[in-house]
C-alpha cells in the first residue's frame, strides 16, 4: 500500500500521556504527591471502564495532560491497566481531516469513531494492532489523536 504525501492535518505536538494501574491511589502518590503534578479534575466512564484522575504539567499551550486511571471493575474491558502505559495522545490542528486521511491509507482506528474525551476535546483513538483490510495501526501503542483548540494550533504551528 502506497502513503499519499500531500497530508492535510498536521500532529503538533503531545497532549497527553495515559497511565493505568489497578490502584489509582499509588497513581496519584507517585505523579502529584512526589513529582508535583497539578489535579485538574476526575473523569468517571462506565462505557470506558474507567475512574481517572486528570493531572498536568507545565502551562499554557505547553501543558501536557496525565491521566491517573484505574478500571472501575478489574474484570470487564476495556482493561485500562493493562499495560500501564496506556495511552499516548497527540494535538492535532484538523481530525476530520486527519481521520478521513489516514483511513484512507489504511491506518486502522478503534471503535467509536470521533467522539468528546475526558478533557472536552473531541478524540479519536488509532488501534494497536493492525489488521488485513488496515494494515497500519500503533504497532502495540494505543494512540490517541486529540482536536488541538484554537490556541494550541496557534501556538504550537510553525
Amino acid at each position: 500500500m502506497s502513503i499519499s504525501k500531500n497530508r492535510p492535518f498536521k500532529v503538533l505536538g503531545l497532549q497527553q500521556i495515559a497511565i493505568g494501574g489497578l490502584d489509582k491511589g499509588r497513581l496519584r502518590n507517585l505523579w502529584i504527591e512526589l513529582l508535583g503534578f497539578e489535579f485538574k479534575s476526575t473523569f468517571v466512564s462506565e462505557r470506558e471502564n474507567v475512574d481517572e484522575d486528570i493531572c498536568s504539567v507545565g502551562l499554557g499551550i505547553h501543558q501536557v495532560e496525565v491521566d491517573l486511571m484505574q478500571p472501575l471493575n478489574s474484570n470487564k474491558k476495556p482493561a485500562v491497566d493493562q499495560t500501564p502505559l496506556n495511552h499516548v495522545g497527540l494535538w492535532v490542528d484538523d481530525l476530520p481531516k486527519a481521520v478521513e486521511w489516514l483511513s484512507e491509507q489504511g491506518l486502522r482506528f478503534a471503535p467509536g469513531g470521533i467522539r468528546a474525551g475526558a478533557g472536552g476535546h473531541d478524540i479519536i483513538f488509532v488501534h494497536p494492532k493492525g489488521n488485513e483490510e488496515f494494515p497500519y495501526c500503533g504497532e502495540g501503542v494505543l494512540i490517541e489523536l486529540v482536536q488541538a483548540p484554537p490556541e494550541v494550533i496557534k501556538g504550537l504551528s510553525l
